[in-house]
């Protein structure tokens, strides 16, 4: 595979993963209780918007964990502009994603976001994006640090 991306839509619960313009894989996926875009920590929405894997981890309590880069630049702007964020925390996130690395995940913006394997709550996340171990295990070997991956209502 050479030029990977994924892509989520919320509303049905669907992850599609690309190579390129083809379409390589489908699968169902489960997202945060709460329907809308993440605003803040523990509100159980799972953000939308332009994200890269920034993170993977192999033995993660849900099997698989493939880390996002939320919060990203938007959310940040906006967490600044609200009074949610300190000007520090927005400055740090913004160097974090300019060097293609991690956020600052322990924000009031909330992080820790990422695409994982089956979780204890059968419909629903706090935020992530959830699936069965067969498909994490599959995007684990597939995707790499840097991929992109965006998540639409």
């Amino acid at each position: 595979m050479s030029a990977c991306r994924v892509v989520i839509t919320k509303h049905t619960g669907t992850l599609v993963l690309y190579d390129g313009d083809e379409e390589v894989l489908r699968i169902p996926v489960v997202t945060g209780k709460n329907p809308a875009d993440k605003q803040r920590e523990g509100d159980l929405a799972t953000p939308e918007g332009d994200f890269y894997i920034c993170y993977k981890n192999p033995q993660s309590k849900y099997h698989r964990f493939l880390g996002l880069s939320y919060p990203n630049a938007e959310d940040a702007d906006r967490g600044r502009r609200t009074g949610l964020i300190t000007a520090a925390e927005h400055a740090d996130i913004l160097k974090s994603l300019a060097a293609r690395q991690c956020p600052p995940w322990k924000t009031p913006l909330g992080g820790e976001v990422g695409l994982h394997g089956p979780c204890p709550n059968v419909t629903w996340t706090h935020g992530c994006v959830a699936m069965p171990v067969v498909h994490i295990e599959r995007l684990y070997d597939l995707l790499d640090i840097g991929d992109p991956v965006t998540i639409l209502p």
